[in-house]
């Protein structure tokens, strides 16, 4: 696998952090040259600076997804510097916390501004070089993107959206030669879950989730980068999140049955 990537171009959005940052390391250390788009300048400038240090190539281009005009530039210093870009990652993400009832409409926008319409921006700026290099683009959803849980609605929206933008663009490209991988991952080590529904980060705010239950950034991005780099259709990432989908592909409503029975724990700002 990781010669395949050798030489290859990877834009990741939201690699500041997270699975992001993860995948981004993981691409460098296959020889991939990494372009890392994000909000938070200094992180990845840091990021670049660690890759190239360590051998590799990286390019720190700051970018939110939420701002038109913004994945363009991106790709268009991407091709400058390195001549034009074989995989889009569109990770970039958040989650809104709370009842549906309690949540204002401005919590559902600002939700899908970021995890929806920001993807599909992603697609939409890199594509044209993509179909160049007859390459790949990867949606980073959610095992949520099949699980209807209460306490999360806006979230569980904006994932269950990204699988049907990542199901929808496979039919239509690839004709063009353009693989298309969803990407559903269960409970990843990230600071999704220490950000409130303003999508301010609080540092050292306790993780409702078990430790046991998440899975470490890198184990999951090697997962994620395998299947990728295979043009494979789907990656479902931990254990508890490949029980999850098949649930709901194969026993619906004994997952419904036992998701309405969970107990929603507290998070930053919200309910979680």
């Amino acid at each position: 696998m990781a010669s395949k990537l050798a030489g290859r171009v990877v834009l990741i959005t939201g690699a500041s952090s997270g699975i992001g940052e993860a995948l981004a390391r993981e691409v460098a250390r296959r020889g991939g040259r990494v372009v890392l788009a994000a909000r938070r300048t200094e992180r990845i400038e840091a990021l670049e600076t660690e890759i190239r240090r360590s051998g590799g190539d990286a390019l720190a281009t700051p970018c939110d997804v939420t701002r038109d005009g913004d994945v363009e530039r991106a790709v268009a210093q991407a091709s400058e510097a390195f001549g034009g870009i074989d995989i889009a990652i569109a990770n970039a993400g958040f989650s809104v916390a709370g009842r549906v009832e309690d949540l204002a409409l401005d919590d559902f926008r600002r939700q899908l501004e970021t995890n929806v319409f920001g993807a599909l921006r992603t697609v939409k700026a890199a594509l044209p070089e993509l179909k160049r290099s007859r390459g790949g683009v990867a949606l980073v959803g959610s095992v949520l993107g099949y699980l209807a849980v209460p306490g999360v609605g806006a979230y569980t929206m904006s994932k269950f959206a990204v699988r049907a933008l990542a199901e929808t663009l496979r039919a239509e490209l690839r004709a063009e030669g353009v693989a298309v991988t969803h990407v559903a991952p269960g409970y990843v080590a990230s600071e999704i879950r220490q950000i409130d529904n303003a999508g301010n980060l609080h540092e050292g705010a306790q993780d409702p989730v078990p430790r046991w239950l998440v899975m470490p950034a890198q184990t999951a991005a090697r997962q994620i980068m395998d299947g990728i780099v295979a043009r494979r259709a789907e990656v479902v990432v931990t254990a508890h999140g490949k029980l999850g989908v098949s649930l709901s592909r194969h026993a619906p409503g004994l997952l419904r049955a036992t998701v309405s029975r969970l107990p929603r724990k507290r998070r930053v700002s919200g309910e979680r």
